[in-house]
Parts: structure tokens; sequence; C-alpha cells
């Protein structure tokens, strides 16, 4: 059984996480990023008015990601990790999901946080994507050293 890691990582906290349990599960590796790449003040959730506010705030936000989607045909496991934001999914992960066709994967769901929890995020997304095979895995913020699942 093949598996990727697909992660979005604004400050770089969730990309070290994914390396890592890439190395840990002998997984390939694929970055989501955006097709503009967010700025210190867009990050600025203290703002009000700041890019990443304004995603969240919006639901049907879809940030353009940058380059070509994967191709997921040799894979029967995804694990798609991201830095939680106002409780939930950035809305990146969204257009990437949307993107990619997903059903008959295995979708993992791993994340980083300050201070939230995973367990919101993992049920937002599966709301969003009921015909999906989603489960919540961990968030990374310490020791990897094995599968999360």
């Amino acid at each position: 059984m093949k598996k990727l890691i697909a992660y979005f990582s604004a400050s770089g906290v969730t990309g070290r996480a994914a390396r890592k349990l890439a190395d840990a599960i002998k997984a390939d590796i694929y970055q989501i990023r955006p097709e503009r790449p967010y700025s210190a003040a867009d990050l600025d959730w203290t703002d009000r008015k700041s890019r990443s506010s304004a995603e969240m705030k919006d639901e049907s936000a879809r940030p353009a990601i940058a380059g070509d989607l994967p191709d997921l045909s040799a894979y029967d496991t995804l694990y798609i990790g991201f830095p939680i934001w106002w409780g939930v999914a950035p809305r990146i992960i969204s257009t990437f999901i949307e993107g990619c066709g997903l059903e008959g994967k295995k979708i993992v769901i791993f994340a980083t946080s300050g201070g939230s929890s995973l367990p919101p995020a993992v049920k937002d997304l599966k709301m969003m994507y009921p015909s999906l095979d989603i489960t919540g895995g961990k968030l990374l913020n310490g020791r990897i050293d094995g599968d999360i699942v």
C-alpha cells in the first residue's frame, strides 16, 4: 500500500512535522503551496482584515494552489496535514481536496497547533466531504516515531 503525505505549512512548522512523518512511515511527500505565498501580515490572526482572517471568515474561499496537483492514482492512503486555523483546516485544504478526486482513498488528517485540538478540524472536514473516508490522526507538535493511525 503506497502512502502520500500532502501538507500545507505557512510558517514551516507543519512542513517539519510532515517530513518527519514521511521518514517514519516511508511515504512520498507533496507540499500544498499557495499560488500567492502568505506574508507575515497575511498570517496576522489578530488583524480581522488580514488575508488569513478574511479567508477563514468566508467558507467558500478557495485559495489557488501553485503548480500542478499530484497524480494520486498510485496511492491508497493520503495523509493531509496543516496548521489549525480558527479551529479548522485552512481553506487551501479544501482547494486541494476538491481538486484531487479523493474518493476511494483512505485519508488521515494530521495537524500542528499552538492551542487547538484536532477533533473539531476532522469533524468539520467530514461534514464538508461526507463521501470521503476521513479519519483523524494526531497533532504532530512533538516527537514522531511511527504511523499516526
